[in-house]
């Protein structure tokens, strides 16, 4: 998975060619707060795809899985 972003946002890419945006705000620390009620929908071109409360469980947890103390920590809410 690759994490990119911006000061508002960030972009999930997942391994097999998904995205997913999710809005969010960057704070003092290091830490990035994630919006999971934002991520919706796959980028295109797999907009049309369905996308669910699993999909979003899998990407948090991957997350978790890779974050280490040197990365920006993510808090998902």
């Amino acid at each position: 998975m690759k994490i990119r972003g911006g000061r508002d946002y960030i972009k999930f890419d997942l391994e097999n060619g998904y995205i997913v945006k999710a809005e969010g705000e960057m704070l003092i620390g290091g830490k990035f707060v994630v919006y999971k009620n934002t991520m919706k929908a796959w980028e295109p071109p797999h907009e049309n795809e369905e996308f669910c409360e699993k999909d979003i469980e899998g990407i948090i947890a991957e997350v978790q899985r890779i974050t280490t103390k040197d990365t920006v920590q993510l808090v998902f809410e």
